[in-house]
This record gives C-alpha cells, structure tokens and sequence, in this order.
C-alpha cells in the first residue's frame, strides 16, 4: 500500500522570509497601536492658551508681531498648536514679561504693551502653557537682560574673574584669611522666596479659571555649558561668570519643577533636549552675544523653539 508524500520542509531561505514577513506585520500593527494610543492620549485642545516670556514669544525669530512683545508666529507655542491641530490657539506671551504680568498689565516705557495675560485663560481653556521666571531674576524692569549687561561690562574690567558673581554673590576679599569670600546669592534667594512662591499663586490661578485645563509649566533651556572654559573667545563673558549663570539657571529650572510638582502641573524638561546648542555651541539653538540666525541675543533661533515644542509634545503624550 502506497503511503502519502511527506510535504517537502520548505528551504531556509523561504522560511527566513516567512518569518520576516510575519515579524513585520507584527511590528506593524505594533506601531499602528502605539501611534492610536499616542494620538488619543494628545487629543486636539479645544482652546490652547500660551502664557510667558520672551523666551515663550520667541523674540526676534520670523516672523514677529505684537509690537515690543516680539511674539513670533514660530514660536514654541505656535509650533504645538499647529502639531495638535487646536481648535483655537491664543499666544498673549511677551518680552520682558515678569510674573506680575500674568495678572498686571505690561507696560514698557510708560507704553502699555501687553494686558493681563491671565485674562485670555477661560473656563472653556483645556490647555495651557506658562513659561515666565527668568526676568523676575533682575530687580529692574530690563529683567534678564540687566543680567547679561551686568556679565558682559564685568568682563571688560575684569577679564579674569568673576564680576557677574560678585555683584550678584556679594563677593568680596577677606583681610583675615586673605581669601576671596562671598555673601548672600541675591539671584538665588530671588528663585526660592520670590519667583517660586509667585509662580505657585499663578498656577493656582489658572486652575480657577480652567479647571479642566491640562497646564505646563515650561523650563529654560541649555542657554550656557557648563564648563565655562568653552566660552572662550566666543562670548564676551568670563569663563568663572558662565559657570555661575549656568547654576542659577539649574536652581531655577529646579524650582520650577518642583513647583510644578506642587502646583498641578506637567513640568517640561527643555534643559536636556538643548544641552551641548547653548550659545558657545558651534552648532547653536540658543543664540549669543552675536546671533548668527534671527533671535534676540541670549534666546532661542527657531530651531531651539522648535526643539522645547518637541519637548512639550512629548509632555503631552
């Protein structure tokens, strides 16, 4: 009696792409629920609202309005409205705006320039996002920008020290132990009884107004390495100085996150996503001194912009 043919086992080559072809259709359908998930998960804001600074407005990139706002139509904010498709998008962010603005209106040279940013925060709001701080870090009016005077007319006098910190540390040379001594941080003490307490009454604040707002409360990026010896010949700081603004900046990132933690809010990470493109950077998102593409001195081009919107998109998800 004749038994059946045993099926043939097909070659290693035909079962390796067997194989393949399923891995991949596995892989596949994989990612088409990873990328479902994702999109459910950022949902289309009905009203997004953007709060903040210059850093926020995006000062000096292309293209800009608003008057002495600065406020750019690429601008971080700008950039997650058009990615989450929002059904309506209100950027009231502004340069040289300070906590105060979110409740005061701004005004610059007597010119009233901007209205309470909180007013644009409604009850149908279901995104917000706030960058501010970093102004309220300088006692006058021309916020970081009197830092950055400060650092850069020390260093004409004093190439080799440390004439940022001094003002700011109150450093000063100790006969008895003939050491070079400091006092109280101004800028750090600024950060913890000022800025922090004043950001957490705004964040308060705008959960009255939007209860059911998903808020985020944006950092500062990389704008300084820390090594501040990759400064050299690049910008018209001290190397002691750039290491020392570097730290500020973390102490304030710092408090804003933890701020955030307190406040019910997402804090967004922009420090990380920019490290190695500050302003002593050969490749730079963060302009300096000199901008080599369009942005205001110390702040972000448009593709620092860009990256802090990816930052706050992946937040989001």
């Amino acid at each position: 009696m004749l038994r059946p043919a045993r099926p043939r086992p097909l070659p290693l080559a035909r079962r390796l792409r067997n194989s393949t072809a399923l891995a991949a259709v596995a892989l596949g359908a994989a990612l088409a629920l990873t990328s479902t998930t994702a999109q459910a998960a950022t949902a289309a804001p009905k009203h997004y609202v953007a709060l903040g600074d210059s850093y926020a407005a995006g000062a000096g990139v292309p293209g800009q309005s608003a008057g002495l706002c600065l406020r750019s139509d690429h601008n971080y904010g700008h950039l997650v409205a058009a990615a989450l498709k929002a059904g309506a998008y209100t950027d009231v962010t502004c340069a040289a705006a300070k906590v105060k603005a979110m409740t005061q209106p701004q005004y610059d040279a007597f010119i009233r320039v901007n209205d309470p940013q909180l007013d644009s925060v409604t009850g149908d709001t279901d995104l917000v996002t706030l960058g501010i701080g970093g102004n309220d870090l300088a006692s006058s009016d021309l916020g970081l920008g009197e830092l950055v005077a400060t650092c850069i007319a020390g260093a004409v006098v004093n190439p080799l020290g440390t004439p940022c910190k001094d003002v700011y540390h109150h450093g000063y040379w100790d006969w008895n132990t003939w050491s070079w001594q400091y006092g109280n941080d101004d800028l750090a003490e600024r950060i913890t009884t000022t800025i922090a307490p004043q950001i957490a009454t705004t964040l308060q604040q705008i959960h009255a107004k939007a209860p059911k707002a998903k808020v985020l409360l944006v950092g500062y990026p990389s704008v300084l390495p820390a090594d501040g010896s990759k400064c050299v010949l690049r910008q018209p700081v001290t190397p002691g100085d750039v290491e020392y603004m570097h730290s500020v900046l973390d102490k304030l990132n710092a408090a804003l996150r933890s701020t955030a933690a307190a406040g019910g809010a997402t804090y967004v990470d922009t420090a990380t996503p920019t490290l190695g493109h500050d302003v002593c950077s050969d490749d730079r998102w963060i302009e300096g001194a000199l901008p080599g593409s369009p942005a205001v001195p110390f702040h972000p081009n448009a593709t620092g912009e860009q990256v802090m919107a990816d930052a706050m998109l992946a937040a989001l998800r």
